[in-house]
């Protein structure tokens, strides 16, 4: 195996209430992809006063990324936390092997980049903030 892919994410939820049931079920998830079949390393960063958590991941492929993410618990985890959920930002890349584990910094540049191309689209298909009309 030459490349791994690489997933980072950035998950808010919509209010402090919410927060400990996330972060409980969340630990469960990286529970289990510590010991997914094909997952590289895994790692899961909360700050809680901001609602706001990122986690990290390598995979030796996207398909053994997807088998994870439909087993339990991650399944219904995905799917119970769903309404508590704000903002949910996801990014892809592959690297060498020999480059992980990839710094926070690194993945946190990934997903800002990621998240204000996406921000940039949805302005260009729905106009300004609030207008609800594309921009011309």
């Amino acid at each position: 195996m030459n490349s791994a892919l690489v997933m980072a994410s950035r998950l808010e939820v919509r209010s402090l209430k919410d927060v400990p049931k996330f972060f409980l079920r969340s630990l469960a998830a990286w529970k289990q992809v510590r010991g997914a079949h094909g997952a590289l390393g895994a790692s899961l960063i909360a700050n809680p006063l901001q609602r706001t958590f990122w986690t990290l991941s390598a995979w030796e492929s996207r398909e053994q990324l997807y088998a994870y993410a439909k087993t339990e618990p991650h399944k219904s985890i995905m799917t119970g936390l769903r309404p508590t959920m704000r903002r949910s930002d996801f990014t892809f890349w592959e690297v060498p092997v020999g480059e992980l584990p990839i710094p926070w910094a690194n993945a946190k540049e990934h997903l800002a980049r990621h998240r204000a191309e996406q921000d940039a689209r949805d302005e260009r298909d729905t106009g300004p903030a609030g207008t609800g009309r594309a921009a011309s």
